[in-house]
């Protein structure tokens, strides 16, 4: 999975090009993540607002990237599709993530 990057002062936002995280891709996913990732800055924004599906193997591996920044590092969800956030909400995971309608107001609210 080719994620792209790009650096802000203090933070790193990570751009999902695709439309699904699932168990096809959860692995690659998890990857990725650690690829780009290693090395970032205290804060990294996961933008999803071209991922229309997650399952769970998918929402696994977004956790699994969470735990792989360790606890001085936070990973901020950003731009939900309704679907994909109808998944955090059931599964509860909207209390372990901060999740953010846009990008804009992702950046501004950094010193949360």
């Amino acid at each position: 999975m080719n994620l792209t990057t790009e650096a802000h002062p203090g933070a790193l936002i990570v751009r999902v090009p695709e439309a699904r995280i699932d168990a096809a891709v959860a692995i690659q996913f998890k990857d990725a993540m650690r690829a780009v990732t290693e090395g970032a800055p205290g804060r990294v924004f996961l933008d999803l607002h071209r991922v229309d599906f997650v399952d769970s193997s998918g929402l696994g591996a977004i956790v699994a990237a969470m735990k792989q920044l360790g606890p001085e590092r936070r990973l901020d969800l950003v731009a939900l599709t309704p679907n994909v956030d109808k998944v955090f909400r059931l599964t509860r995971m909207d209390t372990i993530f901060a999740i953010h309608d846009d990008l804009d107001a992702a950046l501004a609210g950094q010193d949360d």
